[in-house]
């Protein structure tokens, strides 16, 4: 399991979409550019798709991802 308090690109906000971790300051959930990748969305469509999530986000995002999966 990903502990996602730890990336600076997300927030949980309890009375928000259900207290999923979203991007911050959006409503976009964490999980939707995992379930887009792994359907084939490339990373650049899940930004045309959610204008409200930077680049830089999704790559502070997969970058935890990445570094929390190592340390697993």
């Amino acid at each position: 399991m990903i502990d996602w308090s730890q990336c600076p690109a997300v927030e949980r906000i309890p009375e928000k979409v259900s207290g999923a971790w979203l991007f911050k300051n959006t409503r976009v959930p964490v999980k939707a550019l995992f379930e887009n990748l792994e359907g084939g969305a490339t990373v650049n469509e899940f930004l045309d798709w959610f204008p409200g999530v930077e680049r830089a986000q999704v790559e502070a995002v997969l970058e935890h991802a990445q570094r929390s999966l190592e340390a697993a």
